[in-house]
């Protein structure tokens, strides 16, 4: 069995750094991936991927990247299930095991 996943996109916001109760470092990016081919009005569209970063990836991540900056995620996928108001549903994350700074902005 194979669960990899590899990605190339913008970050949507800047990484912020959060602790869980164990003390363990985790961070969220979102990453928006643009397809490669146009859709029925002749525009490409974009997709949006939730990536969990933690521990060492989580803090480099957060210390040299900022909103705009485009980066390449190795990962897998994992799911899990979720319940709100609305009844059952299946949440999709990418967990990053490696990530790739490909562009940064300077820093003023």
């Amino acid at each position: 069995m194979l669960n990899q996943v590899v990605l190339v996109g913008r970050l949507c916001r800047k990484p912020e750094m959060k602790d869980t109760e164990s003390g363990k470092k985790r961070t969220y990016i979102t990453l928006a991936v643009p397809r490669s081919f146009k859709n029925a009005n002749g525009e490409y569209e974009t997709d949006f991927f939730d990536c969990v970063l933690w521990d060492n990836v989580a803090t480099s991540t957060v210390e040299y990247c900022t909103k705009g900056d485009i980066v390449g995620v190795k990962g897998r996928l994992q799911s899990r299930m979720v319940e709100d108001e609305n009844g059952k549903k299946t949440i999709i994350s990418v967990v990053a095991e490696k990530v790739t700074f490909l562009t940064s902005k300077t820093k003023e």
